[in-house]
């Protein structure tokens, strides 16, 4: 599943657009009402939402043999997020991933992450072109384990990693994930800073195409690729996905 639009709430779009612009020097205008940041293969659309609760959550990729470079490139512009000391994070083996967290604009919880079954390395030394695309999306839902199961059989859309608990559920696959949660649940590597249940609209490139309700006024549109377009990875085979004991959620 590849997310190529996102649409979201945030406190103030002007300060928001401004943080991708200048710190990650992304493309980011601002137009009636509503700011436009590119992200690699991802276009979000940021609208002003003063009601919303709780903050929000994305990962961006970053190719496979730039960690250690992309952690260089964003300490000189943002601060990075710790937990018990650590700065970076290794994911659950069944993800073979790694991951810096870092402050947001609006309080939220941003992330680079290297997924390793991803053949997506570049030359030259990192810079805002190799953030590539948004892979995660927290999303608040009425009832994780319902909407993880709608989505499995409504839009083949299945469980990565794990098999989904009471209240997080990460479902999609290497490429692209909604990390679904419930309200009020923290975001690693935080303790305080908790998820939003404000609405999100989520358009991916998948196996069925459909619009599929994530309740809360979220709602995920899913359009397939054209044959032959390259637009989709291989899913990782639902075997490897599942790791009995996982020991790193976002």
């Amino acid at each position: 599943m590849k997310i190529t639009n996102l649409s979201l709430e945030v406190g103030d779009i002007a300060s928001t657009a401004r943080f991708f612009e200048q710190r990650l020097e992304l493309p980011a205008t601002i137009g009636n009402g509503v700011a436009i940041i590119e992200i690699g293969y991802t276009r979000i659309e940021l609208k002003e939402g003063n009601d919303r609760e709780g903050v929000h959550h994305l990962a961006i990729t970053i190719p496979t043999n730039k960690f250690a470079g992309a952690k260089r490139w964003l300490q000189k512009r943002v601060a990075l997020l710790t937990h018990d000391g650590a700065d970076e994070f290794e994911t659950a083996p069944s993800w073979n991933a790694r991951s810096l967290y870092f402050d947001g604009p609006d309080g939220s919880i941003l992330e680079l992450i290297v997924r390793r079954d991803l053949e997506n390395a570049t030359d030259g030394p990192f810079s805002s072109t190799d953030l590539l695309g948004v892979s995660e999306v927290g999303v608040v839902v009425p009832d994780v384990r319902t909407v993880a199961a709608m989505l499995e059989s409504d839009a083949l859309i299945p469980p990565y990693g794990w098999i989904p608990f009471h209240d997080f559920a990460p479902v999609g696959d290497v490429e692209g994930l909604l990390i679904l949660v419930g309200a009020n649940r923290p975001w690693f590597p935080t303790v305080d800073r908790v998820s939003s249940a404000s609405p999100i609209e989520i358009d991916a490139l998948g196996e069925r195409s459909g619009e599929y309700s994530l309740g809360f006024a979220s709602r995920l549109r899913v359009s397939t690729a054209p044959a032959g377009s390259g637009g989709l990875q291989s899913p990782v085979s639902r075997a490897a996905r599942f790791s009995a004991n996982p020991d790193f959620l976002s």
